[in-house]
């Protein structure tokens, strides 16, 4: 078991399976996770970085590697190599890298390697970790406003108009009304 626990990472369809050892008294909960293996394609690699040394030397100057899968170990696809690395919560995600590749004169000559992320997990910036969106953090969900209370001294006259209406006075106030949004009652 312990091999299993320790001989990660674990993938299933390319999405990292987080295993822990179950102990008496465990609390189920979702931990905070601030790396997560992935896997990339490199393309356009040069023959020469077909080895686990050189994958290993591109794939640094993207994320922190890991290992290639078996198919680029044994060199049996050659349009791309397939590497799995540990994505940082604060890791960048260039499409490219360019390395400098040594050449006939003596010299270097620049290229420029191809990076696809197979699968890039949902990044919070609130809580900073992996696995969940900003949106959708259960830490740091934004809350609703406080409710502000404030009183307000109104210096009130009513004034009292009379209109005729059928022949007679009706007394009208143009006071305050009832309820916002209704209009001053006839009195």
């Amino acid at each position: 078991m312990e091999e299993v626990i320790e001989g990660g990472p674990w993938l299933y369809l390319g999405q990292p399976i987080v295993l822990q050892k179950w102990e008496l008294g465990m609390v189920l909960r979702k931990l905070k996770h601030t790396e997560v293996p992935i896997w990339i394609k490199l393309r356009h690699l040069p023959v020469e970085l077909w080895t686990t040394e050189g994958l290993s030397t591109v794939a640094s100057g993207i994320i922190r590697p890991l290992y290639p899968d078996a198919v680029t170990r044994a060199c049996t696809r050659l349009d791309f190599a397939r590497v799995c690395v540990m994505l940082n919560v604060n890791s960048k995600l260039p499409k490219h890298v360019v390395i400098m590749m040594p050449n006939e004169l003596g010299g270097e000559s620049a290229c420029k390697v191809d990076v696809e992320y197979e699968w890039i997990p949902p990044k919070c910036t609130g809580c900073l970790s992996l696995g969940h969106s900003t949106k959708e953090c259960p830490i740091s969900k934004p809350t609703k406003p406080a409710v502000s209370f404030f009183s307000v001294t109104v210096n009130f006259i009513n004034k009292v108009k009379y209109k005729r209406s059928n022949n007679r006075c009706v007394k009208r106030s143009s006071g305050i009304p009832d309820r916002p949004g209704d209009s001053p009652k006839s009195i």
